[in-house]
């Protein structure tokens, strides 16, 4: 814990964040309205770069694992990236992996991972990814409990309420930018887990989510959404439409959301992003 994994190099092209956009929705709702983000080569359109792209960006590949557990037992639980420059469409990043905490609480473990990519050419970081997993069943060995950061949901309505409609076959096409998890698409896996079919990635939730916040705040320019954090707090069923709720702070910069399953239940809380300036290229 807190020591750096070995730098492991890592490179996409155009394609591969061609199809993580098609993984989170990308053209579900009009197939024309989001072209620079499925399509390379649309008339005066110019391919970019789904700023949530940066958790496959940021993906730990060293295989290290913080202990023995059943994988089904095993839940991603929070998620952050902060962007520090603009996503390339193509490139190749240096990503070390720093586990920094392993918390008891209680019901279960909470390990928590520090991925930084920087680019290979030059060193200057690209993105920083900050995730958790939850092992059920893993608590009660004495080990410290995390400070949770104060989030509180407004009272007033949300200034935007936004729905997203899943697909059925939405993991299928999600699981190949890499998170091959079967917990998302082996009925007897998720069985284990306790699940009664196969559930929707969180990250694929969250980029789900991202889309959303980028078409409401950042006026669908990817420059401009800075950071992303969540607690993923219900699974998503595939077809399930999602609601993703924003209060917006006014004169931070930040915005608050809550993305929901239709009965009301809530599957991404705590919901931080920030908006700024366009991140440099």
């Amino acid at each position: 814990m807190g020591v750096p994994s070995d730098p492991i190099e890592w490179s996409w092209a155009s394609k591969d964040a061609l199809l993580y956009a098609v993984g989170v929705g990308a053209g579900t709702d009009d197939p024309l309205r989001e072209l620079e983000f499925t399509t390379e080569n649309s008339e005066g359109i110019r391919q970019q770069v789904l700023p949530t792209f940066g958790v496959i960006v940021t993906q730990d590949r060293t295989g290290r694992r913080v202990g023995e557990y059943d994988r089904a037992r095993a839940v991603h639980a929070e998620q952050a990236l902060e962007l520090h420059r603009q996503l390339p469409v193509a490139g190749t990043v240096r990503v070390t992996s720093t586990v920094t905490g392993i918390y008891d609480k209680r019901s279960g473990a909470l390990a928590v991972t520090e991925n930084v990519a920087v680019d290979a050419a030059t060193g200057e970081p690209l993105v920083t990814g900050r995730s958790s997993i939850f092992i059920r069943g893993e608590g009660g060995f004495g080990g410290p409990r995390d400070s949770t950061p104060l989030w509180e949901r407004p009272s007033r309505a949300p200034d935007y309420q936004i729905v997203k409609q899943t697909r059925p076959e939405q993991p299928l096409i999600y699981r190949l930018s890499g998170d091959r998890n079967p917990l998302h698409s082996d009925p007897q896996f998720a069985a284990r887990g306790g699940f009664r079919k196969p559930i929707l990635h969180g990250l694929c939730t969250y980029g789900i989510t991202g889309r959303a916040l980028l078409q409401a705040l950042g006026d669908s320019d990817p420059r401009r959404i800075h950071h992303i954090a969540v607690r993923f707090s219900q699974p998503v069923m595939p077809g399930e439409p999602l609601t993703i709720s924003v209060w917006q702070q006014q004169g931070t910069g930040t915005a608050v959301f809550q993305t929901a399953r239709q009965d009301g239940t809530v599957v991404l809380d705590r919901g931080i992003v920030r908006v700024g300036e366009p991140l440099p290229e």
